[in-house]
């Protein structure tokens, strides 16, 4: 079975280097390249009988390939396809901001949440991706976007794609972890959000973690009746114990809660809501992401309308609840929040 060398810390490659008898400014050359999103065969100052160890030992060098990327006309928003070394397929989006690239990446292939306003969920789990497997799709999109080789092009990460990133926690830590390293591409984790419908033990574990990323929660509803309609973690996890749990992440990490609401048409999205929420999050240091619906035609869920969005924030900003409606971006490309899948591996059945 092949092994991914950017599943490794720098420590770790310093050990694999010493193992194969190479002088220790090796791990440095080849942690570089591996960062840079570099094949072996572009590794110029590499000896050849060094990779060829590497080689030899089942080592590969990157784990994904970009095969498509399509660009929104309405917003520049960039959605990338990319294609894993077992043949699966996952995706990603880079989104430019005034103030930066952020790229959101995928933490598994599939997911099993099932939440019913999601696309990301309606083919069940594949599998998790490895922490070197995330970061590919950052060391990638990095490349491609890179005009200086020297300078970082993405600025922040969100870990908003398809899978529940607390549903493969070991892999989502280490790529915390590795994509921090100053060895590497050192984004500051306070670069980085982590979204969860509401994992409740995995909240404890990374506020016990000292990695302090800025905690989403796609809370989606008030209450925990109407969110069992369209989130069945909540039959396992209710509100009083998200809530719970957050402010302890609160009190360990002292960063600022954010909570993702979808507003769908009928469901969740009266001014009784409205009012829920706000009393549901009074005295909490938070922001309210209102997310205007996107369509996924397989739910057969509808968005709310303009006013009615309105009147729900003019109710949570009179209670001084902290919140902005999500700009959408990406969709016209289905690379919107809510809409990642794996569609492409079906409508693209043989990718060279």
């Amino acid at each position: 079975m092949n092994k991914n060398l950017l599943d490794l810390s720098y420590s770790e490659v310093q050990s694999l280097v010493h193992e194969l008898n190479e002088p220790n400014f090796r791990a440095v050359q080849l942690f570089d390249w591996l960062n840079k999103g570099v094949k072996f065969s572009e590794m110029k100052n590499l000896p050849k009988a060094f990779i060829d160890k590497l080689v030899n030992e089942g080592y590969i060098d990157q784990p994904l390939q970009i095969v498509q990327v399509l660009e929104s006309k309405i917003d520049g928003t960039k959605k990338y396809i990319y294609k894993l070394n077992d043949g699966n397929v996952i995706e990603g989006v880079l989104m430019k901001y005034k103030y930066g690239n952020t790229i959101c990446v995928s933490t598994q292939v599939g997911c099993r949440m099932n939440c019913a306003f999601c696309a990301s969920g309606l083919d069940g789990l594949v599998r998790n991706l490895t922490a070197g497997e995330i970061l590919a799709q950052v060391v990638a999109v990095n490349r491609d976007n890179s005009e200086d080789k020297k300078e970082r092009a993405i600025t922040n990460i969100v870990l908003m794609g398809s899978g529940e990133p607390f549903d493969n926690y070991e892999n989502v830590t280490k790529f915390l972890q590795l994509v921090n390293a100053k060895e590497g591409l050192n984004v500051s984790l306070r670069n980085i959000s982590l979204s969860t419908c509401g994992l409740c033990n995995r909240i404890y574990d990374l506020a016990d973690s000292n990695l302090p990323v800025t905690l989403t929660i796609s809370l989606h509803a008030p209450d925990d009746e109407t969110r069992k309609k369209i989130m069945p973690v909540s039959n396992k996890y209710g509100i009083s114990d998200i809530m719970k749990a957050v402010k302890y992440y609160f009190d360990k990490t002292k960063r600022r809660i954010v909570f993702e609401y979808s507003m769908i048409k009928g469901v969740n999205d009266t001014l009784d809501h409205a009012n829920k929420l706000s009393k549901l999050l009074k005295g909490l240091s938070c922001h309210v992401n209102i997310i205007a619906l996107n369509p996924v035609k397989e739910r057969g869920l509808n968005g709310t309308n303009k006013q009615s969005i309105k009147e729900f924030m003019d109710v949570l900003i009179k209670n001084n609840i902290s919140c902005t409606l999500r700009r959408t971006m990406g969709q016209d490309l289905e690379g919107a929040c809510g809409q990642l899948r794996r569609k492409f591996i079906k409508d693209n059945t043989t990718i060279e």
